[in-house]
């Protein structure tokens, strides 16, 4: 036997037969071998191993990019499939779908398990092969695994972390400029894609099609990516590596994130602000002849361009006709276009940063995302100066006094519309008076005079005649 044995390969069959001479001879052995019998073994080798035997490993896959191996005290999580050396199985983890966690060097696996899972990287996939006596030895474990058994792992390697481990941020795209970074207590708007650190995902805001919003640096997402969120530029990409203790730790999320997993994020910043931001204005160009500036009551013929922080265009007066229009002061616009819109004259050009509580609000607006910046590019168009809310026409500066001998354009003691109209569009031509923008001046000056008109027979006398007074000055009309 000792012969015949010699060569073989594990699962290997022979028959050997042996010649008494060289198995229990004329003697025979137990009355079970009589004495010059002829011996016929049918073999089949489970296992061999040697004294001088280490820790075998082949690697069958490695990552083309490792930017970090397996060392003592580190945490790894692994999956593994446990066969004898003949290829019988006695273990796995993915029968019991969950990954097999442990610390490296502290002990707790056996010695050769210890050794062959040092210097792995993540995704890494290898076998490794440990001789008894750096397994189980002579006592086996179980009914499974015998004794003096040599046990072959084949291991994937999921995830690997240093309980000293810190967040580990990389920028991938900074933009060229950067006016101002976060910090605590800012409220941010964010692209996400998180995946295990095998690549495999778990969650994806893109898939919902929505950014994640909240206040950073007050503890309301996990601790990593709370950190990681500060300092950051709008329209910022980073990816970080986020160790379970600052994640989810060793509880995990449901079905969704196991326990002690390593989260990585790749994060696209679309915007942030501070609830005590104001708008901010940038004039880009200005005429060099500035006339009037915009003010409340003012008609404003405007173009512009309205996006978020990210570029993405949401709105254009280019998409219609003409310019918009609006009244400064009207409440017809939202309240940070009204501030970028202020002070402006004619030709002049403006960057427009709206935070949205000058604008839409946490609700957003049909197109216009919850807690969205926007950005405003302005350029007025045309300015037409305005009146107070409540009137149709207004005295600049003092008006006649007496004011019927002025309209009584023939001294006739009366005034018929066509004169009363006369009157106002001269005080109007000659910069004395103004009316309403942006309304049919002949229907302003039709109620106007019809309103003076208290007996309603076609012409105003001087008892007839009303004057209002609003802001410290004459206002001829109360339309």
């Amino acid at each position: 036997m000792d012969r015949g044995l010699q060569g073989m390969c594990v699962n290997e069959r022979r028959r050997i037969t042996i010649p008494p001479h060289l198995a229990y001879g004329s003697v025979g052995t137990g009355g079970v071998i009589p004495p010059d019998a002829i011996l016929v073994y049918d073999v089949l080798l489970l296992d061999v191993w040697s004294a001088e035997d280490q820790v075998e490993i082949r690697i069958v896959f490695k990552p083309p990019s490792c930017n970090r191996t397996t060392a003592p005290s580190d945490f790894i999580r692994y999956h593994y499939n446990g066969t004898l050396l003949s290829g019988e199985a006695f273990d796995s983890s993915h029968s019991k779908n969950a990954t097999y966690d442990t610390y490296l060097g502290q002990g707790d696996l056996i010695h050769g398990m210890e050794e062959g899972l040092l210097g792995m990287c993540v995704g890494e996939r290898r076998f490794i092969i440990v001789p008894p006596f750096l397994a189980y030895g002579v006592n086996g474990s179980g009914t499974l695994i015998p004794p003096q058994a040599t046990l072959v792992f084949e291991v994937l390697l999921v995830d690997v972390f240093n309980p000293k481990d810190d967040v580990m941020v990389v920028v991938r795209e900074a933009p060229e400029s950067c006016a101002r970074r976060t910090v605590a207590g800012d409220f941010v708007r964010y692209h996400y894609n998180g995946t295990f650190l095998d690549g495999t995902a778990f969650d994806s805001s893109y898939k919902r099609n929505s950014t994640y919003d909240t206040y950073i640096g007050l503890g309301y997402v996990i601790k990593g990516v709370d950190k990681a969120l500060l300092g950051l530029c709008t329209g910022e990409k980073i990816t970080l590596t986020v160790p379970p203790h600052l994640a989810y730790g060793g509880d995990g999320v449901g079905d969704l994130i196991p326990s002690s997993a390593v989260l990585v994020f790749d994060i696209h910043v679309i915007d942030f602000h501070n609830p005590e931001d104001a708008v901010q204005v940038s004039v880009t160009h200005k005429p060099p002849e500035c006339g009037d500036a915009s003010e409340a009551d003012d008609l404003m013929e405007y173009r512009y361009n309205c996006s978020l922080m990210d570029g993405t265009l949401l709105y254009s007066s280019d998409q219609f006709e003409g310019p918009s229009i609006t009244t400064l002061g009207a409440n017809k616009v939202i309240p940070g276009l009204e501030k970028g819109l202020s002070g402006m004259c004619e030709g002049e050009r403006r960057e427009v940063v709206v935070p949205p509580h000058w604008g839409h609000g946490e609700n957003g607006a049909e197109g216009v995302p919850g807690s969205a910046v926007l950005f405003f590019e302005l350029e007025l168009v045309k300015l037409q100066k305005g009146v107070p809310d409540g009137y149709m026409f207004v005295w600049l500066g003092d008006g006649p006094d007496p004011l019927f001998p002025a309209m009584d354009l023939n001294g006739d003691k009366k005034v018929p519309l066509e004169e009363f109209s006369s009157f106002i569009m001269l005080q109007v031509k000659e910069g004395k008076g103004r009316l309403r923008p942006g309304i049919d001046g002949d229907g302003i000056i039709k109620d106007m005079f019809h309103h003076q008109d208290l007996d309603k027979d076609g012409t105003i006398v001087e008892g007839e005649l009303q004057v209002t007074e609003a802001s410290g000055q004459s206002r001829r009309d109360e339309l």
